[in-house]
């Protein structure tokens, strides 16, 4: 095989894998995460017991 065919065989796989991550990332099935997924910077931190440190008090 030359240069040619390799690198032909290359793009198809690389667009054939492309294709996929667009099927998958806009497939109905991962809505529910990826919308969880884009307000977790809106989240209330609170929900989660804040770490105080040890202090001593003199």
């Amino acid at each position: 095989m030359d240069q040619g065919i390799i690198g032909s065989i290359f793009t198809v796989v690389v667009l054939v894998c492309f294709f996929g991550v667009v099927w998958w990332a806009f497939s109905s099935r991962n809505k529910h995460k990826f919308d969880e997924a884009a307000n977790l910077p809106f989240a209330d931190d609170n929900d989660q017991p804040t770490k105080e440190p040890n202090r001593r008090e003199s």
